[in-house]
């Protein structure tokens, strides 16, 4: 039975073993692989610094705990020794009793010869735990290394923020680990000395174990030594604070529980004090009587205290009583956003609009007819081509084409192996052959081809261009699809693109993937990858290259992991044929004094300091410092030397295509409906508040998200890209201001806010979209198409400025309940007290302007003749003159003579229908 029993536990050790060799081997596999991919990007430094930091941090915090634990543990296993079982005398001194050790298993397991070996895996296992809660926090230690000032100070303990940022966070993580590691020890050492003196306790001999009262007595004086040190740390948590009438510290966090703080730090350290005493007074009384007062105080200083304060003083007073902290709330959070960098100007409304001015010109050019969620429809029924190929997202951005400065709407078309048939979904497909996506689908945001479907200035496959703008290598290895590693530079040649009947294959030519290099690095892929095939396939040599990470935003976080990454990557064509994506990250914390959080992790600070571009063909990253004024970017910099280059480092041909993140300023835009109001009365009776207005879309209403528009802001010489957001009253739905975002050029980055003059009343977004639903021929019109199978798409609605004037526009689709392949059938245009809707932008502009255009060229028009046409051929060559000069006009932006072209045509066809009934 023994020897049963004895080969059940070897069995299980082996077990054991084996498993722990395995998890190192996997370890070591993996960090392996991992340096490999981080060099073969040229990031070895970046992994080492993480790698280092991360182990550094844990070995210090498990070396410390276990320390910790051990040292204790072996002062109370030399003290257990010592009370080895011997017999106690009864209260009469006659009868003795012998404990027989046999009969209490715990002392042989606390005392025997295993004790040595208990007690180094309880220290083990310990120091384990606390180690591997804390030791991601590796980020946090370096910033306080490398930390930097701010240059601003907050307004109650007059540090400079950097302390917030970083000595905060730090000394906060310190003191969790420290109560963590203490907690969990006093918890060990009180069982284990509960455990011994079990017996003994049983017998009324408790008072036998002075030494282990004296122990315990010891570490629950640490625990609230450092508890002390808590309380000075939640100080400094009041300029956080969510529970006044502004988020941060108020009148009765100052007037309370700063005082309630203060106070109970003195009585955390006297009831150490008291509790380190009682071993030698040993006066139990004392313990209890201290930590109940430290009990009560804490109830009553930071619960009841507070309460009496915020009722009786600051109620009866309350704006006189909160006022500076209202002040301190408003300069704070417009800092933490941003939004004190917000020129405010007035934009005076007189309805005065000539739309032929030439200098309107490029906004009109460029007001966006399509939306991207039904763009991208019609992009994948169009230009889908194969099932494989998919567009994740369509992105939308500026290019000078053909000299013009346009606003484009562009999609990368990417690889998606799991829309492969079944019966394709192989090994060879999938790894070796169906490796990237192809080139990229682009059309001007305002124009509409046949049957309402887009124009096209980059389109099919092999890529077909109609603008100077091209694209040199179609080829897209990396994206926002493409989730699974490819092995390339196989034996096996790589699909590239279809072509009819055949398909087209090519290789990989750059260098920027893993090496297979060897057999043994083979066996390492396939065991990290867990993909045995690797080690028989045939057609992989040394040569060949493993793509890994090829996810865009999460090849991206691997080597920023402490960044936070915008939810929209966008591609890029360079200048120089090249596809690049484009991904903007930020940084962020939630220690900025008197900021109002924006979510629900109390994120109350955040800058777009980081602009990186990824090589859609190589993969190839570069970080870039787009806000070098950012605190923290910088301590990133000095963590991470070399890693982020400055902005004016981007290829030009890149740098034209940075723009601000809608992210960002939508999270801008939301603070400042609130943060506008920088009277402290105004605040505080939100006599003001704006917000954002909603709109329909796909006949739902929904609040409005920015958008990007090229236009000439009021004042400046030349049509530029802005993200622009309107808002409206709270309590009214007209509209009130309109905030941009510039980021062409120097202008990058700066923020305006046009506020309408109180006394005039606009069309507030809200009130635009009620007005066209009470349109009576726009209504019936929409009625219609929703009774033959078909559905209208309402898209955005834009709102834009022109000179002193404000013109609405908002596309309408068409799609079959069947097919839903979405067309732009009309477009809804609104200005004054006027709405129309029309089949093209053009037409609408000319029923909103065409009666006071200037008047049309003095040039011959088609029919200003002495002779009457008066055959069907002679109408129809002249109703073709009318159409060919409509057109001309069209192109030269003359509103008026193409209005005027188009009603003669009109009245040509009336006459054509005339004589053809009179023929029949």
């Amino acid at each position: 039975m023994d020897q049963n029993r004895l080969g059940s536990m070897s069995s299980t050790v082996k077990l054991v073993i084996l498993l722990v060799v395995l998890g190192a081997i996997s370890l070591v596999s993996r960090l392996y692989v991992d340096w490999l991919w981080f060099a073969s990007v040229h990031f070895q430094k970046v992994f080492t610094t993480i790698l280092l930091n991360r182990v550094g941090l844990y070995i210090a915090i498990f070396l410390f705990t276990f320390a910790l634990f051990f040292i204790n543990l072996q002062i109370s296993r030399k003290e257990l020794g010592r009370h080895d079982d011997r017999p106690f005398q009864n209260d009469e001194g006659r009868d003795i009793i012998y404990l027989n050790p046999d009969n209490t298993p715990w002392k042989q397991f606390l005392k025997g010869a295993t004790s040595k070996w208990v007690f180094l895996g309880i220290s083990f296992l310990g120091a384990f735990m606390v180690s591997s809660v804390n030791s991601d926090s590796w980020i946090i230690v370096q910033q306080f290394i490398h930390r930097v000032s701010v240059g601003t100070t907050d307004p109650l303990f007059n540090k400079d923020l950097g302390f917030y940022f970083f000595n905060l966070n730090f000394y906060q993580f310190i003191y969790n680990t420290l109560m963590s590691a203490l907690v969990i020890l006093t918890v060990v050492m009180a069982v284990i000395y509960v455990l011994n003196a079990s017996s003994a306790a049983l017998l009324g001999k408790w008072r036998e174990f002075s030494f282990a009262k004296g122990h315990l007595a010891i570490l629950v004086a640490a625990i609230f030594t450092l508890k002390a040190w808590g309380y000075k740390l939640a100080s400094y948590d009041l300029l956080f604070s969510p529970s006044g009438i502004v988020y941060g510290a108020t009148y009765s966090d100052i007037h309370a529980r700063l005082l309630a703080y203060k106070v109970l730090l003195v009585v955390s350290l006297v009831v150490a004090a008291v509790i380190l005493a009682n071993i030698f007074v040993r006066k139990i009384n004392w313990i209890v009587i201290s930590i109940a007062a430290w009990i009560v105080l804490a109830v009553v200083l930071n619960g009841v205290y507070p309460t009496l304060i915020q009722k009786l003083i600051v109620q009866p007073n309350e704006f006189n009583k909160e006022r500076p902290y209202i002040e301190n709330a408003i300069a704070f959070t417009r800092q933490a956003y941003a939004l004190d960098r917000a020129e405010n100007r007035v934009f005076n409304i007189d309805y005065d609009l000539d739309i032929n001015d030439p200098e309107l010109k490029s906004t009109i050019d460029n007001i966006r007819l399509w939306d991207w969620d039904p763009l991208k429809t019609t992009y994948k029924n169009l230009q889908q081509l194969r099932p494989y190929y998919v567009f994740e997202d369509v992105d939308i951005d500026r290019y000078v084409v053909d000299g013009q400065y346009r606003q484009v709407m562009l999609a990368a078309r990417e690889i998606d192996q799991e829309e492969l048939p079944p019966q394709a979904q192989t090994w060879i497909n999938q790894r070796l052959m169906y490796t990237h996506g192809y080139g990229v689908v682009m059309s001007p945001v305002n124009e509409v081809a046949e049957e309402g479907f887009p124009e096209f200035f980059m389109k099919d496959i092999p890529p077909k261009f109609t603008t100077d703008v091209k694209v040199k290598r179609p080829e897209i290895y990396f994206g926002e699809r493409t989730n699974s590693y490819v092995i390339v530079n196989t034996k096996q040649q790589e699909f590239d693109y279809p072509m009819g009947d055949q398909n087209i294959y090519t290789t990989y030519q750059s260098k920027n993937g893993i090496k297979i290099n060897s057999f043994s690095r083979r066996l390492i892929f396939s065991w990290v990858l867990k993909d045995y095939k690797m080690i028989l396939s045939s057609d992989i040599n040394n040569s060949s290259q493993v793509l890994m990470n090829r996810n865009i935003t999460q090849r991206i976080a691997k080597i920023a992991p402490y960044l936070s990454f915008d939810r929209d990557p966008y591609i890029v064509v360079s200048n120089d044929g090249n596809l690049y994506w484009m991904l903007d990250a930020y940084t962020a914390s939630n220690k900025y004094p008197y900021s109002q959080p924006f979510d629900r992790q109390g994120i109350n600070y955040i800058r777009n300091s980081v602009k990186v571009i990824c090589n859609a063909y190589t993969g190839e990253m570069t970080f870039y410092i787009a806000d070098d004024k950012d605190p923290i970017i910088k301590t990133y910099s000095r963590i991470f030397p070399g890693l982020y280059q400055p902005l004016s480092e981007m290829p030009e041909g890149l740098k034209a295509h940075v723009r601000y993140p809608s992210y960002l300023f939508g999270v801008q835009a939301e603070m400042y409906q609130t943060f506008h109001m920088t009277d402290p009365w105004v605040f505080y009776n939100k006599e003001d508040p704006w917000i954002i207005p909603t709109e329909i879309v796909e006949d739902k209403p929904r609040k409005m998200e920015p958008y990007y528009i090229i236009m000439r802001l009021p004042g400046e010489e030349e049509a530029e890209y802005i993200l622009m957001m309107p808002f409206t009253p709270k309590s009214r739905p007209n509209m009130v201001a309109w905030m941009a975002a510039r980021m062409d050029g120097d202008h990058y980055g700066k923020m305006l806010v046009y506020n309408f003059p109180k006394q005039d009343s606009i069309y507030g977004p809200e009130q635009i979209e009620a007005r066209v639903n009470q349109n009576t021929e726009i209504s019936q019109q929409l009625t219609l198409w929703g009774q033959r199978g078909s559905t209208t798409y309402r898209g955005n609605l834009l709102v834009i400025p022109m000179n002193n004037s404000i013109l609405y526009v908002e596309p309408l689709y068409l799609q079959a309940d069947n097919g839903r392949l979405p067309e732009l059938k009309r477009v809804i245009a609104g200005f004054g007290n006027k709405i129309v809707m029309e089949p093209s932008l053009d037409q609408a502009l000319i029923r909103l302007f065409g009666e006071g255009s200037p008047a049309v060229s003095t040039e011959d028009t088609p029919g200003d003749k002495d002779t009457t046409p008066s055959t069907v051929k002679e109408l129809a060559e002249q109703a073709r003159q009318y159409y060919d000069r409509a057109n001309t006009r069209l192109k030269e932006g003359d509103w008026a003579g193409y209005g005027e072209n188009i009603d003669k045509l009109n009245k040509v066809i009336r006459e054509l229908e005339e004589l053809t009934n009179q023929t029949v």
